[in-house]
């Protein structure tokens, strides 16, 4: 039996993050873009919590996962919103008809 080591739980966060990338960058949904940025926030979460096990003696990766998913809930609360609002307005939430916000 294998027992998962740091190399384990980095390659996750570096295909949690690439794959939240990808999800940003070819998506036109703003759903789906915040989608991928959880993605991209939860491979932050796996690195914080590996290296805390792995090398650190303190708590302090832990604290700092804590910290990105309290920041994640306030991201999606404001971002949700934010969606919400252009929805009413547009009628669309296509992140490219929303261009309008720049003039």
């Amino acid at each position: 039996m294998i027992t998962p080591s740091l190399p384990h739980f980095l390659v996750v966060g570096a295909l949690l993050f690439s794959f939240g990338l990808l999800t940003v960058l070819t998506r036109r949904n703003a759903v789906g873009i915040l989608m991928g940025v959880e993605l991209i926030l939860n491979a932050a979460n796996v690195n914080f919590v590996a290296f805390n096990h792995y090398v650190a003696t303190a708590i302090a990766g832990q604290v700092f996962a804590v910290f990105v998913i309290v920041l994640a809930a306030a991201e999606a609360a404001v971002a949700l919103a934010i969606v919400l609002a252009i929805h009413r307005s547009y009628r669309s939430i296509d992140s490219r008809d929303v261009n309008l916000l720049r003039e």
